[in-house]
């Protein structure tokens, strides 16, 4: 059976972390999302379609035309038009039913095979508040009679999480469906089109849905995937005196000096230098090529690859992207002094995180002077730096950078 991944997009709100990758490859655990996705659908899945754009080469380069037996093809969304209109472009490598989903979110394997069961369909969860989704109505056994976005007033709590079953007649409406208020084809009003003339059923999820809206929900999909991690792999030097608690991984070639200690479930990668006298708190990953030196506090958090992070430094709650260098004494806020939750600007707007633990997000290149303190929810852009004993209280951005 073939599926389809929607990895087109810009991915604006998760700044600046995708201003130099496209969102699938963000890490977690170490491995870039679309392959904790990819990963579900081994064995059920022999072909997926991946619609790209933003840095598509990125992503060919990572993933090859195959992975873990699936089939990879690549075909290339040239305007972004709407969800709709990316699907429409998998058109052409289309031989039967297909399932077609957001590919920077992650669906449990379990549903997708729920899923694949029906002709014509869709995953739901209920939410208690799904005016931010689409909400479906349906009769007594599940047949849609309506689908409306983001809704004025309470319709249901069955909101629409983007995943679908199709078969090959969802193109012709697809290319019959006029574009919305925005200027884009909604592939719910073309599933909402044919919903009329046949049958088309939900689907409530039992088990896991983590969507990538933000780039803190890195951290929320970490938490969770980590806490699958039930067995250690340790094939790196780990040296007297340091200890290794519940299950930790560390790559080939890293050195865990005397004196660390490693709460797990924790991930470190490969070629690493951590310690001495270091903590690693769990849910935490650590990319390949980093060094972590004496003294330093990493509380979960993303670390990636090619770190420098200095002595007597703290790192909680935060993103740290690829070849950053964090100055000596560096210290990452990651909590308010009245317990509420941590707001962070996107796109000129504060936004509620939902997090009360939430630290930095610095993208790549960026470095710290030394005892330089970061306040909670602040974005360094990639490449900017700070002065020694800055106190951030600022996202950093550069003077010429536009959101449009």
């Amino acid at each position: 059976m073939q599926a389809v991944l929607l990895v087109a997009g810009k991915s604006t709100r998760t700044y600046p972390l995708t201003l130099t990758r496209p969102k699938p490859l963000l890490p977690i655990a170490n491995k870039p999302l679309i392959m904790h996705s990819l990963d579900q659908m081994v064995g059920l899945f022999d072909e997926v379609i991946l619609i790209v754009g933003y840095r598509a080469e990125m992503i060919k380069d990572v993933l090859g035309n195959e992975y873990r037996g699936i089939k990879l093809i690549y075909q290339e969304q040239k305007e972004q038009l709407g969800t709709g209109h990316a699907i429409l472009q998998a058109r052409p490598f289309i031989k039967d039913k297909f399932v077609a989903m957001n590919g920077d979110d992650l669906f449990a394997r379990e549903d997708l095979e729920k899923l694949v069961s029906l002709d014509f369909g869709a995953l739901v969860k209920r939410i208690k508040d799904p005016s931010l989704y689409g909400v479906y109505q349906v009769d007594e056994n599940n047949r849609v009679l309506n689908l409306v976005e983001k809704p004025k007033e309470y319709l249901g709590d069955l909101a629409n999480i983007g995943c679908y079953v199709f078969e090959p007649e969802i193109f012709s409406e697809i290319e019959n469906t006029s574009p919305s208020e925005r200027g884009e084809i909604e592939i719910t009003s073309s599933i909402l089109a044919l919903a009329q003339k046949k049958d088309c059923f939900i689907m409530p999820i039992s088990g896991f849905w983590l969507p990538t809206g933000y780039a803190w929900d890195l951290l929320k999909h970490q938490e969770f995937l980590m806490a699958e991690l039930v067995e250690s792999d340790i094939q790196g030097q780990v040296d007297q005196g340091a200890v290794l608690k519940d299950s930790v991984s560390i790559g080939k070639g890293s050195v865990i000096k005397s004196g660390v200690v490693i709460e797990g479930p924790a991930v470190i990668g490969e070629n690493c230098i951590i310690g001495p006298n270091c903590y690693i708190r769990k849910y935490s990953g650590i990319g390949n090529n980093c060094r972590i030196g004496q003294a330093v506090e990493i509380k979960n958090s993303i670390i990636m690859n090619n770190c420098f992070i200095s002595h007597l430094s703290y790192v909680g709650d935060s993103v740290i992207g690829e070849g950053c260098n964090l100055g000596a004494g560096t210290i990452t806020a990651n909590h308010r002094h009245d317990d509420g939750s941590i707001r962070s600007m996107v796109k000129g707007k504060l936004v509620n995180s939902g997090r009360n633990k939430f630290g930095a997000i610095f993208s790549d290149g960026a470095s710290t002077g030394i005892h330089t303190s970061v306040y909670p929810g602040r974005k360094l852009w990639p490449g900017m730096t700070t002065k020694p004993g800055d106190i951030i209280t600022k996202d950093l951005v550069p003077k010429d950078f536009s959101w449009k």
